[in-house]
């Protein structure tokens, strides 16, 4: 598939194309989850799609977050989920969605009657919405629209060999061709931060790279821990050193032209990266406690696809945006095939580049942009998780133009 191939988007109103049309349901607080989760599950397989935020005090953070996901382009439509008496700010959401040109009901669990009876509301509110969304108009999508972000998860020794440096290829692609490309997390580049500064597309830039990596440093320092988990050292990964270099390689060669934090889209395209560690003192632990928590924070930021490589094998997929499983670790591909979608570790055991690896995922990153379903999509995987952090907004230095 070459980049001018047309691939058809869902246009929104604010001109974005979304290449999937979701109808999210969304929890405002986990008192709300049961009903919510109910409410999905008979349209599971029809692009309904579960989020929610478990808090109830409010989050500048969370409210943001909940904001960009219900008005994602691959959103078309939003059913809000309210116990009624908590803290979450669910009217400024809805008057959001609304605003975007997306239909949005919310069911208030206590004015409806309890449980029963708000998740009939809300299933026939999904019943009616989906034979609507049918209608939505179609407009061609060119590869400098796409947005794509990435992620590694359950990281072996094989990961930075493979998968990482397959991924960084296709970043170069994509990025060649005027998409937008986000990687991350600062915690996990710990010691390639002058490698990032030295790539950046100003001086300036480059010091804000420098920042947040040091930021990153400093709240691992202060919580005793960093991102690195047993199932690292148990697959092979011997410092927090080599497994930031493993992670870096995700970025590929690119000049990098942005930092951006949760929320951020990219205003165009290029290589971005994403500075996932809470601004300020230390207050809410691990900055992210799994990837889906990483996942949901790229999507937040406009991805339309997110390619996840792993060497252990993680199952996860995720709500609103596909996920392609590149897996970088042959042996763990042969027990685990099902939930991945491409073997990079063939590299290994196969004449196979990782040049080859890279053409491969960005051909399948362009296929699922058209509709083509992804493994984890297939299985049904639906993860999310939104918890509690707090950002200052970046400076006119993380944007230059």
């Amino acid at each position: 598939m070459q980049p001018d191939t047309e691939i058809l988007g869902y246009l929104r109103r604010d001109g974005r194309k979304g290449i999937r049309n979701h109808i999210v349901v969304a929890y405002l607080v986990e008192c709300a989850h049961h009903v919510a989760r109910e409410i999905v599950y008979p349209f599971r397989e029809e692009g309904v799609n579960l989020i929610g935020f478990s808090g109830c005090y409010p989050n500048a953070y969370a409210g943001r977050m909940m904001k960009q996901l219900c008005t994602h382009p691959n959103v078309g439509g939003v059913l809000l989920v309210s116990l009624g008496c908590e803290s979450f700010d669910r009217s400024s959401l809805a008057q959001a969605v609304r605003e975007s040109g997306r239909p949005v009901y919310t069911v208030g669990i206590q004015n409806s009657g309890g449980t029963r009876k708000s998740i009939e509301e809300g299933r026939e509110w999904i019943r009616q919405t989906c034979a609507s969304l049918e209608k939505t108009p179609r407009a061609p999508l060119r590869v400098d629209e796409l947005i794509v972000g990435t992620v590694c998860g359950g990281s072996d020794a094989t990961s930075g060999i493979t998968a990482n440096p397959g991924i960084g290829r296709a970043f170069d692609k994509l990025v060649a061709n005027r998409a937008a490309a986000i990687f991350e997390e600062t915690g996990e580049l710990i010691g390639c931060e002058q490698i990032m500064a030295n790539r950046a597309a100003t001086k300036e830039l480059g010091d804000e790279l420098l920042a947040s990596v040091e930021k990153a440093a400093k709240y691992y320092t202060i919580l005793g821990h960093g991102s690195f988990a047993v199932g690292n050292a148990d697959g092979g990964l011997t410092t927090q050193e080599e497994k930031s270099m493993g992670a870096y390689c995700k970025s590929g060669s690119s000049r990098i032209s942005g930092l951006i934090k949760p929320g951020d889209v990219p205003p165009r395209g290029g290589l971005y990266l994403l500075d996932v560690v809470p601004d300020g003192d230390v207050r809410f632990g691990f900055p992210n406690i799994n990837d889906n928590a990483e996942i949901a924070e790229l999507i937040a930021c406009g991805s339309h696809i997110i390619l996840f490589s792993t060497g252990r094998g993680s199952v996860v997929g995720s709500a609103i945006s596909p996920v392609i499983k590149i897996c970088a670790n042959p042996e763990t591909y042969r027990r685990m095939s099902d939930d991945m979608d491409i073997n990079a570790g063939r590299i290994l055991d196969s004449p196979a580049s990782v040049d080859d690896i890279g053409d491969e995922i960005y051909e399948l990153t362009l296929r699922v942009a058209a509709g083509t379903p992804t493994a984890s999509e297939s299985l049904g995987h639906q993860e999310f998780v939104l918890t509690y952090k707090s950002f200052e907004p970046i400076g006119p230095s993380c944007l230059p133009s």
